[in-house]
């Protein structure tokens, strides 16, 4: 028989062992609960800190994103040519209205317009001369976006040049981030994480913003629960503000999301003291291993990696490996997201200004010593008008239209959109013997069809300018700048073409620029002065007025001719200062001269664009007390071309108030005889081409017939310029001319010998004298 005391003593070992065996299996399974525990934990903390890295990118991006927006808004207004014309003008109403249609049209409450010179103009609030100082600061320096704090509202705000051609000032447009960047962070960020804008300050336990500036966020205990703050700095126009976007993240809430797994565990550790040490062993490794993976994982995430966690099994710690990888396919995709909108044209889907300028310095760098790179710039001739007359969504589809038959069409090269119309194209690797003029062809057969949008069939074309690596330029600045250039020039050359960029255009470009400073000097220096050119009345036998020409004496290059400045002044708004100056200096010298005596003005195609040119005629006639009836303005045919009705309306409000009109170098234009038709002229002004081949040409002086014939008939006055001798003198009074005006009698002069002219009228007696010898021929023939 078994000894008791034996088994009792087996018994009661066994239960030693067992006990100390459930001790070692509890204390073991306790030790883990409390490292496993505390890897839950830190693995909370560093996803947190993922997270945090992740959303404050994220929220980097939409402040990027949102400046790319709005700087093709603005960049679209600094463009616009009325409102340039009023920049250069100081016309603070229109450019205010600019201003609000813009901030309307962004999506953007704050707009800011800094000149160079001169007030800024600011719609949405009100900026006080910090805030001027602050954004002037800014834009000199070369800041072009980035955030500013106006009014205790922090902005997103991007600047904008306005070149005319040359930078002229900046457009300021903004987003107040309170309402609209910050809800964004909020759909984007997990539970328990908040963003806010902040400039400096203490933070929760006399933490500084400073102190939470590092590599990694700052532990705090706030009421016992674990929070972390971390800030990262923001593109600033404010030097000395800097404003930091600063993450809060309450770990509470991510912390509770894992309760489940420690109740595991400690079911786990009542479930080893029953089974065996193997199985035991068994369930600790197969739950330590795929959190420690989650861990190294987390901590990855944090460093910038993106790679997944394998999965093996389908347990709380599975699915929690599943949950993360998710995570980890979410965040790349948002960030493969953001970086394609960021670096492509929202319209087009093609690649944008900013990716264009890399790839670009990447081709020339890479490019082989025979090899040249090629940059094309082209715009699309008259797009503004498809804007004008069918509305910018029909524009918006040309575009794309546009994009997607480059893309079918063009091969081996990038396409971008630059903004508005204008595209590019980059070609490398290309031979020294290619034909490039081929590759322009190519692109110019591009709009050979017409476009099918939807409700209208669109044909237009493009104007190319073409600037090739190494030649005219190894770096993508003076590439970019030399095709444009070129486009220019291309486009002053009748469009629907390309041009190659010469060095000359860059010379050409320097003088235009400096001409343009000098014209602006000339305005405020009064270097513009009048010259007046008699204009003679066969009928009456004497002078009945005078035409003012402007004259430019510049103090280094002595007298500059209109035909060189004046185009410049239209292309840059000038024209409207000086033609404001000329129609208030030459009715302030016509108001002097006797009531029979009238003044002629000629009258820019460009002044017509802007509405308030009847206003500028009015308050000059008002301001000299000139009667409207003596003052004649002077009108050319491509006044018609654009805009008809509009043109019609403003020359017949100015008639209608007794200006007379006339109709400058009939003939030479556009369905003259339908304006005619159209418009109640006062007088013709036959061109001096006619009068020139009057003597020698039998189809010059029957056209001259015809005209004055045609004017009889409708009762308006004709006047032949360019007269120089008896004999042209005699054709044209056998024709029917009323008037004359050319050298014959006087060159254009100063008004000191105008005022002379008038008081002794020797020139009225010398065309009489002239006149009188000329008769007896004409009776012969």
């Amino acid at each position: 028989m078994p000894d008791p005391s034996a088994n009792d003593r087996f018994r009661s070992l066994s239960t030693r062992i067992t006990l100390w065996y459930a001790v070692v299996i509890a204390l073991t399974f306790g030790a883990f609960i409390i490292v496993a525990a505390d890897g839950v934990e830190r693995y909370a903390q560093n996803v947190a800190t993922g997270e945090m890295a992740a959303n404050g990118a994220t929220f980097d991006k939409i402040l990027e994103l949102e400046a790319a927006q709005m700087r093709t808004s603005a960049d679209v207004l600094a463009a616009d040519f009325g409102f340039r014309e009023a920049f250069a003008i100081g016309d603070a109403p229109t450019i205010a209205s600019a201003l609000d249609s813009l901030r309307q049209r962004a999506g953007a409450p704050l707009a800011i317009m800094i000149p160079l010179q001169g007030d800024i103009i600011s719609t949405g609030t009100t900026l006080l001369p910090a805030d001027h100082d602050m954004l002037w600061s800014a834009v000199d320096s070369g800041v072009d976006r980035g955030v500013f704090q106006v009014g205790g509202r922090f902005y997103n705000g991007v600047a904008a040049p306005i070149k005319i051609p040359d930078l002229a000032g900046w457009l300021v447009l903004a987003r107040p981030l309170n309402t609209v960047a910050m809800r964004d962070m909020a759909r984007l960020a997990p539970e328990g994480m908040s963003a806010s804008i902040r400039a400096g300050g203490t933070l929760s336990h006399g933490i500084t913003l400073a102190q939470a500036s590092g590599k990694a966020p700052i532990a705090v205990d706030i009421k016992g629960e674990p929070t972390l703050y971390w800030s990262r700095r923001l593109p600033s126009f404010d030097a000395q503000a800097k404003p930091r976007l600063l993450l809060r993240y309450a770990l509470g809430p991510a912390l509770e999301q894992y309760a489940p797994i420690k109740y595991l565990l400690i079911a786990l550790s009542g479930l080893g003291l029953l089974i065996s040490t193997a199985i035991g062993a068994f369930v600790a490794r197969g739950i330590t291993r795929p959190i420690a993976a989650l861990d190294r994982a987390a901590r990855a995430i944090s460093e910038g990696s993106r790679n997944r966690v394998s999965i093996r099994s389908s347990d709380e710690v599975g699915r929690l490996a599943a949950s993360f990888n998710i995570m980890v396919d979410s965040i790349t995709e948002r960030e493969e997201r953001i970086t394609h909108i960021a670096l492509h044209d929202e319209l087009t889907g093609l690649p944008n200004r900013k990716l264009f300028a890399e790839q670009l310095e990447f081709a020339l760098a890479r490019r082989a010593r025979n090899e040249r790179v090629v940059v094309m710039y082209f715009d699309l001739d008259n797009f503004k008008a498809v804007n004008d007359t069918l509305g910018h969504p029909v524009g918006d589809e040309l575009l794309k239209a546009v994009a997607e038959r480059l893309r079918q069409t063009i091969n081996g090269a990038l396409i971008s959109r630059q903004g508005g119309d204008e595209f590019a194209i980059l070609l490398d690797q290309i031979e020294p013997g290619a034909n490039l003029a081929l590759l322009a062809d190519q692109v110019i057969a591009v709009f050979g069809a017409p476009f099918q949008l939807t409700g209208h069939s669109l044909e237009t074309s493009s104007s190319i300018g073409i600037a090739v690596a190494p030649g005219d330029g190894t770096c993508p600045d003076d590439l970019i700048k030399n095709a444009d250039l070129a486009l220019y020039r291309a486009k002053n050359e009748g469009r629907n073409c390309s041009c190659f960029f010469e060095q000359a255009m860059d010379l050409e470009a320097r003088k235009r620029h400096q001409m343009e400073i000098d014209m602006r000097e000339a305005v405020r220096g009064r270097q513009f002065h009048l010259n007046y050119q008699p204009l003679f009345s066969l009928e009456k036998n004497r002078i009945v007025g005078f035409e003012a020409l402007i004259r430019w004496q510049h103090p280094k290059h002595g007298l500059i001719s209109p035909a060189e400045f004046i185009p410049l002044a239209e292309d840059t708004g000038m024209i409207v200062p000086i033609s404001e100056w000329v129609m208030n200096e030459a009715c302030a010298r016509a108001s002097q001269w006797p009531e029979d005596v009238r003044v002629a003005v000629n009258l820019s195609p460009v002044l017509f664009k802007n509405a308030g040119l009847p206003l500028m005629v009015m308050q000059a006639l008002d301001a000299t007390g000139l009667n409207p009836s003596r003052l004649e303005l002077e009108v050319t045919e491509s006044l018609f071309i654009d805009n008809v009705e509009r043109t019609l309306a403003m020359l017949s409000s100015l008639r209608e108030c007794g200006i007379r009109i006339a109709l400058d170098d009939f003939g030479t234009g556009y369905s003259s005889l339908n304006y005619l038709r159209s418009f109640p002229f006062d007088k013709i002004k036959i061109d001096k081409s006619f009068v020139n081949d009057l003597t020698a040409d039998h189809s010059a002086r029957a056209i001259i017939g015809a005209i004055t014939a045609l004017a009889g008939a409708l009762g308006m006055e004709t006047i032949a310029e360019g007269v120089e001798d008896s004999d042209q003198l005699e054709a044209l009074r056998s024709q029917g001319c009323t008037n004359i005006q050319g050298y014959f009698f006087s060159r254009p002069v100063d008004i000191a010998l105008v005022d002379a002219m008038i008081a002794n009228m020797r020139y009225e007696a010398r065309a009489t004298q002239a006149i009188a010898k000329a008769e007896p021929s004409r009776k012969a023939a």
